[in-house]
């Protein structure tokens, strides 16, 4: 069997392949509800027989949406319609995750097709919020810099957000820590100048993360899985590199992160981003080197470049989201590809199975 193909067992979550989308925003949602566009979206996928699939960034308060069309799970009332899509996802044989976000200076965006722009307080925005009063570029907001009082306060944010995500069904939670959202603009000297307890020295700089996770783990089962996705690298000379990733995963697998999500890029608009088939790659296999588990992501295209990563020992599973996009049903193909003969497909599918 290929490891692309081959179980995966985290804590008490299997997962049948290695194989997850990736979250992926929709920007659908009205008030933070999901509805019927994404049950179809992740549902889809979990027909196309991904391992994990990973609801799009959700945010713990209605201030840290990237756009007013995100999704949410900062009331009850949100709930239910994710309960909808979990039990759907869990009925084709696949574990349903969650990424929980706040975005920080980069929250009250519209959305891409709609130009990708500053929504102001008069058009149904709001003021964002960052660990220092420094905008993500010149046409974006100036943001409050969060007090003591307020950091906390969002803490218990995604601490109550953890709790509402396992009453919906979710397996596994993903914190996100990456792109230039709140987290990572915590962590990166580029974007948080704070001169208290939260700024200045990497253990500073981590540690409005580790209370994220203290905070989540109160909620959310020990035998649950945990991921965290991170930014690598900034891609800026004197920002977050590859070495403080690594030195923060020593930091969070003692604290309980039980998988590194490697991404990169996003906290500045004017970083130089050599993107390329398998660009970040090195950056899981970096970060695994500390004992961690890893997904790797970013321009993966097919079951070979997949399977080839694992093979090598370079990441544990492979993130793919762009590829889902262009087609729902890549795990099935990939199986194709890879000559894995015995891989399920729906029944109600299995009339098109092409056989060897």
């Amino acid at each position: 069997m290929s490891l692309l193909f081959s179980p995966l067992q985290i804590k008490s979550i299997t997962f049948k392949n290695r194989i997850v989308v990736s979250p992926m925003c929709q920007y659908s949602a009205v008030d933070g509800m999901a509805n019927d566009w994404h049950l179809v979206h992740l549902g889809s996928r979990a027909v196309g027989g991904a391992g994990l699939i990973i609801a799009e960034a959700t945010a713990v308060s209605p201030e840290g949406r990237i756009s007013p069309n995100d999704l949410g799970l900062w009331n009850d009332e949100h709930i239910a319609p994710l309960k909808r899509i979990t039990t759907f996802i869990e009925q084709q044989g696949c574990v349903p995750g969650i990424q929980l976000a706040h975005a920080g200076r980069k929250a009250s965006t519209s959305a891409p097709w709609q130009g990708d722009k500053l929504v102001p307080e008069s058009e149904g925005g709001w003021k964002t919020v960052a660990p220092s009063a420094i905008p993500y570029s010149e046409d974006k907001d100036v943001p409050l810099e969060l007090s003591k009082e307020q950091i906390l306060e969002i803490v218990n944010n995604f601490k109550m957000a953890a709790k509402r995500a396992l009453e919906a069904g979710f397996k596994v939670i993903e914190i996100h820590g990456a792109h230039g959202y709140l987290i990572n603009e915590f962590l990166s000297p580029l974007s948080n100048t704070r001169i208290d307890e939260y700024g200045g020295s990497f253990e500073n700089r981590t540690r409005f993360l580790i209370e994220i996770i203290a905070a989540i783990k109160c909620e959310w089962p020990d035998d649950y899985p945990l991921f965290m996705r991170i930014s690598a690298t900034d891609w800026v000379d004197g920002g977050w590199t590859v070495d403080d990733s690594v030195r923060l995963a020593n930091l969070v697998k003692v604290k309980g992160i039980d998988l590194m999500d490697c991404s990169s890029g996003a906290l500045l608009p004017y970083a130089k981003i050599p993107a390329k088939p398998g660009y970040q790659v090195p950056f899981a296999e970096a970060v695994r080197k500390t004992g961690i588990l890893t997904g790797a992501v970013g321009i993966i295209i097919s079951a070979t470049q997949a399977e080839e990563i694992l093979s090598s020992g370079k990441a544990d599973m492979i993130f793919m989201a762009r590829e889902f996009l262009r087609n729902p049903y890549f795990p099935l193909n990939a199986a194709t590809e890879l000559g894995e003969p015995n891989v399920a497909w729906p029944v109600q599918y299995e009339r098109a199975k092409r056989k060897k």
